[in-house]
């Protein structure tokens, strides 16, 4: 089994080279629709696993709720952002633009939660409790990628 927040780093750091690859993208090219497509489908189901173990686990215990909701509020500002760039023609000014604010605000959010919110968590965590959180993301990140899929 995996240490959850061993998990959610990996995935972070994916996407942290997505996002690099994308700013290098121009226009509607095929390779700037594919990059994004996996980096959206790949953070959005993230997010909502993460939300169903890690951030479940903080949301019940009072000394790690305030975090807790912070970071599921800032996952739904950052798919916020992603389905307005889904809605965007990806040669205009304004997909640009946005994803600036989607790239600065992702960024923002990983780094706080690797270095505030996971350490939180570690401290209140035993060995035991962040595997199985492991193990949960681990179940669900894939269903959550699944329905994605079928819903597109």
């Amino acid at each position: 089994m995996a240490d959850i927040f061993d998990l959610l780093k990996q995935d972070h750091d994916k996407h942290r080279d997505l996002l690099r690859k994308l700013t290098d993208t121009q226009g509607d090219s095929d390779e700037r629709k594919a990059l994004f497509k996996a980096f959206a489908e790949d953070a959005v189901a993230h997010a909502k696993a993460e939300e169903q173990s890690l951030y479940a686990a903080m949301l019940n215990d009072p000394d790690l709720s305030d975090e807790g909701s912070h970071s599921t509020a800032e996952h739904k500002e950052i798919e916020d952002y992603i389905e307005e760039l889904q809605d965007t023609d990806m040669s205009s000014p304004g997909w640009i633009a946005t994803f600036k604010k989607l790239n600065h605000r992702y960024h923002h959010h990983i780094d706080e939660e690797e270095e505030e919110t996971f350490a939180a968590a570690k401290e209140k965590f035993s060995e035991q409790k962040r595997e199985e959180l492991g193990e949960k993301f681990s179940k669900r990140k894939p269903a959550e990628k699944k329905e994605q899929e079928d819903a597109a």
